[in-house]
């Protein structure tokens, strides 16, 4: 069988999704390719040619491709699908864009999410929003499918020996044109990949209270997260957004502040290892799954876990 892989870049870099992708696909086989499209990929497809289990990087680089347009993606990928016996890509933004794309063109139900594999053509997902765990067998000839990154370990960057091959496809047709991109720029840790995560909801008030959770995060060099309810509210842009309808975090230490717990929030962080909860509702749901919860104002209490941290710090120094 062999398995080819969408790389998720940015044109200079790999993105950890990919590595955590291709550790999915290699417990059905070791025999993987990954497709790089983009513009000035060279160092790139160098670089993923060494990855774990990679035997071909298959480069298609050109300018018309610099920014990741699912409508001009999908087409090199169905182009290439007929030697695969499963396509894998991340499921990611990028990867929920494009595969279903993919999995149309090629008439074939895709799997989406998943968290395991079972065997070559039986898959884990999440349903009902966390809730529940689905075994899916996937009767298609061919498998489009997308995996959790956070459900996988990341792939060892040695140890493989694939080459690199230049691809060509002719581009000269597009049904989009790329006008603009616009992008909020951190110095702080990916959310999606952060090992500690201290997320804000309702509670703050306000956006100008927001600041609270940001010299938390600073100083435990944290990524900062949100509830979709805090989103709503305009105290954070959507980037920030934990939960169903936002990124789903698996970090070390995930911190609630003022986040009552509602189902949807839980199914993008529930599998934090150590949870932590600062609400001052007592019967908040978000204490249920909590490993260790505190009931206060978070008011008084994160200024009081912002010295506490100072001090720690100094000791440190």
């Amino acid at each position: 069988m062999s398995i080819l892989i969408i790389a998720e870049h940015s044109n200079s870099e790999v993105k950890s999704s990919t590595l955590n992708t291709i550790s999915a696909a290699s417990k059905i086989s070791n025999d993987i390719e990954i497709l790089v499209i983009g513009h000035g990929i060279e160092s790139i497809s160098k670089e993923i040619s060494n990855y774990q289990n990679v035997v071909k990087v298959l480069s298609l680089d050109n300018q018309k491709y610099e920014h990741a347009i699912a409508e001009n993606i999908e087409p090199v990928v169905v182009s290439l699908a007929e030697k695969y016996s499963h396509i894998f890509a991340p499921a990611t933004t990028f990867g929920k864009n494009v595969m279903p794309r993919v999995a149309v063109k090629l008439d074939v139900a895709q799997v989406s999410d998943i968290i395991s594999v079972e065997s070559e053509d039986t898959f884990t997902r999440p349903i009902y929003a966390g809730n529940a765990l689905a075994t899916i067998k996937s009767n298609d000839l061919k498998k489009v499918i997308t995996v959790r990154p956070t459900s996988f370990d990341v792939a060892a960057k040695e140890g493989g020996s694939g080459v690199v091959e230049s691809v060509d496809f002719d581009s000269s047709e597009s049904p989009v044109e790329f006008i603009d991109r616009e992008e909020s720029k951190s110095d702080r840790p990916e959310l999606s990949t952060a090992r500690i995560v201290v997320s804000g909801g309702r509670g703050l008030q306000s956006a100008e209270n927001f600041k609270l959770i940001s010299d938390i995060a600073d100083k435990l060099n944290a990524a900062i997260g949100a509830s979709r309810a805090a989103v709503d509210a305009g105290y954070v842009s959507n980037d920030y957004q934990v939960g169903q309808t936002g990124k789903v975090v698996v970090p070390d230490l995930y911190i609630a502040v003022g986040i009552s717990g509602a189902i949807q929030h839980l199914a993008g962080m529930k599998e934090s290892k150590v949870i932590v909860a600062i609400n001052k509702d007592e019967e908040a749901p978000i204490f249920n799954i909590a490993d260790y919860g505190l009931s206060a104002d978070l008011f008084e209490a994160l200024p009081q876990l912002s010295s506490e941290l100072d001090k720690l710090n100094s000791i440190e120094k």
